[in-house]
């Protein structure tokens, strides 16, 4: 039997609502008033009739073959969402980036922005700087609404690059910024666009740290109200009842709040989280104040999520959000209840890592209400099958994070543990009799040994909770068939083995840094060189699961960087061996390759060439001397 489908429109439907009805047994009618319509109706059916999950591409679902499927004839209609824009911002992507370069494929952008459509999102932010220039057409094509980065207003290119010879000051230059912005609106006045208005400094800091003229917040205030009405009035000059928004993240939201800003009624305000799921004004150094960001007047308003962020503190990127399924959940129902369901993106990052929170997210701007048990449960079926304790491994994930401080959503990601060596070990190295700065923000201004001692009691925490972990994942992937052993060994299995391997590397630093306190500096040496080997072990496991599509993918983990953080160490123990030995470098070698008759024999100092770190650190470890 020839079976048909149509494609009908139906002006009497509302954008992005579809119908489908039945004419007859054998044919379909499918209704609905734009582009997008179709193609989240074509997405129902593939869901619910071929069983090809939103993110079956990232899951490596196997799709199986059948001969034909049966549609139950009634009528079925799109469900109404809790978020008119709803989407992701492709952010910090140097992964995804990294292999597209690598392979010289742009498949995994077409696969995001196909993910973002299975998910019910209308809107992205395609990359970062240059990317979203680059991916902007393919994103347009896909039917997807674009917007902007906080600190790229209106997508123009930045000021600095356009013209690096000039200070990038508006008060200069105010005609060469008035060009910019149009040339960016005029770029995208013919696609579905929602016009991110603001003006921050050329990165992601605000412009007075360019420019000391605006050295107070109603200047500051006033320079950016009076410059997003002009933005405002500019996108008015190309486009019909144009979208536009703005966001009121980090020192703007406090310039907001103070009554420094003044914006037109129209433009949807966008909230942000701190960057751990909360939301709160994010910690900026050592400065948390926690200011709620969330409105306190009606209007338009939006919300920026994140379940990846960078902070070069302690926030995730190569892992899942520290905070469980249950807090997001509470976390963005409550902000609905404040009026902020005009607008939701949600950084997702290079998506791989954190589809089990963006499958949450999925659910929630939906409408829906869900918890950590009955989330992972229904992730895990349809991803996994019915397998033993897979789901319990997915939620247990949150309970196990190490808490850092005080507040409910003070869980660490991996860059607490990296940036934290990093910055210790380079603060022990330049100087180890004042503190770090740079740690401030988690163990205060005391010495340094005080900071070592908090990363150490924080990180201990975490180590039995993680190798329970580890080890109740170890069983279940042992239970596992293929294909689903190797997509849990890549997914949860694989980052509480890095959590875990990060926590046991932190700890031998800082009983390297004890013992160095306490001149042991050969045991130091050793410890250090144990740090470095359990930070390799973690980029090891990264590297371990990739296959297929996905051999490279975290070859470029440059930001959060374990690889880097072992290379550290290993500087790390060449200045210990250089305080405890140098500068003639033979007692260790001696100590540990000679005859106890003859190391007190100083005839000659060495009777080989001197041994490298390396050497002396795995004879150390063969003769299991610590």
């Amino acid at each position: 039997m020839e079976n048909k489908i149509d494609l009908v429109h139906d002006s009497e439907l509302n954008q992005e609502e579809y119908k489908i009805v039945f004419s007859a047994p054998d044919a379909m009618e499918i209704r609905a008033s734009d582009d997008l319509g179709f193609v989240y109706a074509l997405l129902y059916l593939s869901n619910e009739f071929l069983k090809i999950k939103p993110f079956w591409f990232w899951m490596d679902q196997e799709i199986e073959s059948v001969d034909y499927i049966e549609i139950p004839i009634q009528t079925y209609t799109s469900p109404r969402k809790a978020v008119k824009y709803r989407g992701w911002f492709i952010n910090d992507e140097v992964l995804i980036d990294y292999m597209c370069e690598k392979n010289q494929s742009e498949e995994l952008w077409d696969m995001a922005f196909e993910a973002l459509l299975r998910c019910g999102g209308n809107m992205v932010i395609p990359g970062t700087d240059r990317n979203s220039r680059k991916f902007r057409q393919k994103a347009v094509d896909t039917g997807l609404w674009i917007t902007h980065h906080h600190a790229e207003p209106l997508g123009a290119e930045m000021f600095t690059r356009e013209y690096p010879r000039l200070e990038a000051s508006y008060k200069k230059y105010p005609e060469l910024f008035h060009a910019l912005w149009e040339e960016g609106i005029a770029e995208q006045k013919g696609h579905k666009t929602i016009f991110n208005l603001g003006f921050r400094g050329q990165g992601d800091y605000p412009f007075w740290a360019e420019d000391s003229a605006y050295d107070t917040p109603q200047k500051r205030g006033a320079l950016i109200s009076e410059l997003i009405n002009i933005q405002y009035e500019l996108v008015e000059k190309y486009v019909d009842n144009p979208v536009c928004c703005t966001n009121l993240y980090g020192e703007v939201m406090e310039l907001y709040n103070e009554g420094h800003i003044q914006l037109n009624p129209e433009i949807i305000k966008i909230w942000a989280d701190n960057g751990y799921g909360k939301m709160v004004s994010r910690r900026q150094e050592s400065t948390n104040l926690r200011v709620p960001a969330l409105p306190t007047n009606k209007g338009r308003h939006g919300i920026y999520y994140h379940v990846s962020f960078y902070d070069l503190q302690a926030a995730n990127h190569i892992t899942m959000l520290p905070n469980s399924i249950d807090f997001v959940n509470q976390e963005l129902h409550h902000a609905f209840t404040k009026g902020v369901d005009d607008f939701l993106i949600v950084n997702c990052s290079n998506i791989r890592p954190h589809v089990f929170y963006l499958d949450a997210i999925k659910k929630i701007w939906e409408g829906k209400e869900i918890d950590s048990t009955g989330h992972a449960q229904v992730f895990v079926s349809e991803y996994f099958g019915d397998f033993g304790d897979v789901a319990a491994c997915f939620s247990d994930y949150a309970k196990c994070t190490v808490k850092y401080g005080n507040h409910e959503d003070d869980h660490a990601g991996e860059q607490f543990y990296n940036y934290g060596v990093r910055v210790l070990a380079t603060q022990w190295m330049k100087d180890n009799n004042n503190h770090s700065p740079d740690f401030a923000w988690a163990a205060g201004n005391g010495s340094l040994g005080r900071q070592v001692a908090f990363l150490e009691n924080t990180c201990t925490k975490g180590l039995n909770s993680f190798s329970d972990l580890v080890s109740k994942c170890e069983k279940v992937s042992n239970a596992l068939p293929e294909p689903q052993k190797k997509v849990f060994d890549f997914t949860i299995y694989m980052q509480s083995k890095l959590h875990l391997y990060c926590i046991q590397g932190v700890l031998d630093f800082c009983d390297a840094y004890e013992d160095f306190t306490g001149e042991r500096y050969m045991r130091a040496f050793y410890k250090a060189g144990r740090a470095s080997e359990k930070f390799q072990a973690a980029n090891a496991e990264m590297r371990n699961s990739e296959y297929g599509v996905w051999n490279g993918f975290y070859e470029n983990d440059c930001l959060s960087n374990c690889k880097f953080t072992a290379y550290i160490l290993k500087n790390l123990m060449s200045y210990i061996r250089m305080i405890g030995e140098g500068p003639r470098f033979f007692d260790w070698q001696r100590e540990l390759m000679y005859a106890e008759e003859d190391r007190r024999i100083m005839l000659l100092t060495n009777l080989r060439n001197h041994m490298t770190d390396d050497e002396l650190f795995y004879a150390m470890k063969e003769k299991n001397i610590y």
